[in-house]
Parts: structure tokens; C-alpha cells; sequence
């Protein structure tokens, strides 16, 4: 009975959050409901229940960010479907110099990104790559503000070593030899 009133009470506010974090409200009602199941779920680990909205939050703010993934993942593996069935996916608004090069920095960024350990690479990620809130990642790790900010700044500076020195970008200088 508890848990039911701290649910009706939080929902609300958890739920604009959400609008927030995951862009729109279709995704944002998708996200708290897997957050109230999952609250549901795992209620008995809630060690303070005075914490119930931020714990809540966390949930949900982790949902929308692997509904983001998922969804990016989708995208990626429809269109590998389609070429892998023989169709030609082709972006009018690019010609074939500037699609190489894009392919070229992508797989450099790439590089780069998997050079970085795994605490910059969680940051980086969530930060550089998704557009998240330093207060939603740090919600999502589990860590400070200040410990985001100073782990991105380290990511960053590794990242601009990485591409000044070529490191993220061993894939093109093998394939080039």
C-alpha cells in the first residue's frame, strides 16, 4: 500500500523528467511505465524511502536512454538489412567524396572512442554522443556532477590526443597499406 502511494505521488514529477530526458512524450510515457514496473519489481532495494522520486527517476532516465540505443541499433540494422538483401541505400544529399570522408571520420571517432577507458568512455558517450544532461548521467552512473565534468574533460583531452596522433584511426592507415 506503501509503495502504491509513493508511486501516484512521484509519477507526475518523474514523468516530466522524462519528457526532458527522452525528447518527447510518446518515448517519455514509455519510460515510466518500464520505470514503475520496474520500481514494482525492486522496491524491497529502496534503502531510503524518503529517496523514492530520485530513485525513480534514475530508473527512468536509464530506460530512456536504452530506448535511445535501441532505437539507434534499430535504425542500424534496417538499413544493413536492406544492402545485405541487395537494395542500394544512398543519401541524394551527399556525393561520393563527401560520403568517404564522413566514413573516414566516423571510423577515426570510432577508433578514438574505443581507445578510452571504460569510466571516460560511459561518460564520453552519454555526454558527447547522446546529448544527456550532466545531472541524467551522473543520475545514471551512479556518481557527482563534478565527477562527470572532470571525467568528460579527461575524455575529451584523450579523445583530441587520440585523432592528433592518428590513434583512433588505425583501421584507415591498415586498410591504406
Amino acid at each position: 500500500m506503501e509503495l502504491e502511494r509513493q508511486l501516484l505521488r512521484h509519477k507526475d514529477a518523474v514523468y516530466r523528467q522524462m519528457v526532458r530526458t527522452c525528447g518527447n512524450h510518446e518515448d517519455a510515457e514509455d519510460a515510466l511505465a518500464d520505470a514503475l514496473l520496474a520500481a514494482i519489481k525492486a522496491s524491497e532495494q529502496l534503502k531510503e524511502p524518503a529517496n523514492f522520486q530520485a530513485w525513480l527517476a534514475r530508473i527512468g532516465t536509464r530506460a530512456c536512454i536504452r530506448s535511445r540505443i535501441r532505437e539507434r541499433l534499430l535504425q542500424t540494422i534496417s538499413l544493413f538489412d536492406l544492402e545485405s538483401r541487395g537494395f542500394e541505400v544512398q543519401d541524394v544529399a551527399r556525393n561520393p567524396l563527401t560520403e568517404a570522408e564522413q566514413s573516414a571520420l566516423k571510423s577515426c571517432v570510432s577508433g578514438a572512442i574505443d581507445l578510452l577507458p571504460p569510466i571516460y568512455r560511459d561518460v564520453y558517450l552519454q555526454r558527447e554522443i547522446l546529448g544527456e544532461k550532466a545531472e541524467d548521467v551522473a543520475l545514471n552512473l551512479n556518481i557527482s556532477i563534478p565527477a562527470v565534468k572532470s571525467r568528460l574533460f579527461r575524455a575529451r583531452e584523450m579523445m583530441r590526443e587520440s585523432l592528433d596522433t592518428g590513434l583512433g584511426c588505425r583501421q584507415l592507415v591498415d586498410s591504406e597499406t
